[in-house]
């Protein structure tokens, strides 16, 4: 079965198509670039965002698409209009707050999965499984604790042209909406399972987006591990793969229900999610139809179970 991958030669397109050959798929490349595109040796389809009819070329034949090319506030409009009149789902791994937001407004009868990677994706599944038979909660926290976080230059590109649309400010979702600010960030400690890190409080990340989507709950936050956001401020060469623990508590009342997950290299394990994602569609395994957070189109607890070893729970 064929799946097209946009933006198959850039860091995490690249972890997309091995991880769809490794699952017996066959992956269409495409992209903006013919050179990087001719530079994979296989049979390539170039497509400019610009250029509908190339686009619509590029999807031919295809089951499936995901979107790895970023900036996504440029790229997964035109890619996913694209899907839309193949009529085949679309799924893109974008971790900008903006752009996400711009593809959950939108209303269509195909399938639809913005944010299926490690920032919004996973931690939208850890959230919705952690709910578990809550039907609302007061306060969703997410702790990411990288041990370091080199991005890649599509990282870096797409938080400038994130930090533009909301002109410097910072973001987070809280009494029930998403609200800019000037506010100076915060710091704290917090406790994970391996013991107390600093975090910088209010990192905003695609999960105040995800999982507010289809969970009841006013309040999302984000922690980022202070280490790993100096590492971000510095835009190193990436040359190692970070580890990480994504710490989840959902809390209502006085009850707090907690997940945890643990691996290494945050842009490889983007890979299996987004392809087990695309075999959970194609396979009819999903609740919903159109635009879907993850914890919303599957089953969240069977989704992170099939990511092992990958993702380890804990």
């Amino acid at each position: 079965m064929k799946v097209a991958v946009y933006g198959a030669y850039g860091h995490t397109g690249r972890f997309v198509v091995a991880e769809l050959h490794k699952r017996g798929y066959d992956p269409i490349p495409s992209g903006r670039d013919p050179d990087k595109l001719a530079a994979l040796g296989r049979d390539t389809r170039p497509a400019a965002i610009d250029d509908p009819a190339a686009l619509d070329r590029a999807l031919d034949g295809a089951a499936a698409v995901i979107n790895c090319a970023g900036p996504f506030a440029l790229t997964a409009g035109p890619v996913r209009r694209a899907a839309g009149r193949a009529g085949i789902p679309y799924l893109d791994i974008a971790a900008e707050i903006e752009a996400n937001v711009d593809t959950f407004a939108q209303v269509t009868t195909t399938t639809v999965i913005p944010a299926m990677a490690f920032f919004g994706g996973l931690g939208d599944l850890l959230a919705t499984a952690a709910m578990a038979d809550w039907t609302s909660a007061d306060e969703i926290d997410i702790a990411y604790g990288l041990t370091s976080w080199h991005p890649t230059p599509g990282t870096l590109t797409a938080g400038a042209i994130s930090r533009q649309r909301r002109d410097g400010r910072r973001v987070r979702y809280t009494g029930g909406r998403l609200e800019y600010h000037d506010d100076t960030p915060s710091t704290r400690l917090w406790p994970f399972p391996a013991g107390p890190r600093e975090v910088i409080g209010e990192f905003s990340m695609a999960d105040i987006v995800t999982i507010p989507s289809h969970l009841a709950v006013p309040e999302v936050r984000t922690h980022m591990a202070t280490t790993a956001a100096l590492d971000l401020s510095a835009a190193q060469e990436r040359t190692t793969a970070e580890t990480f623990v994504v710490d989840v508590r959902v809390r209502k009342g006085e009850e707090e229900r907690r997940m945890v997950a643990s691996g290494q290299d945050i842009y490889a394990v983007s890979a299996p999610l987004a392809v087990e994602a695309v075999y959970r569609v194609l396979t009819g395994q999903t609740k919903t139809t159109g635009v879907a957070a993850p914890g919303k189109i599957f089953d969240a607890l069977d989704f992170l179970r099939a990511l092992s070893p990958t993702i380890t729970l804990g």
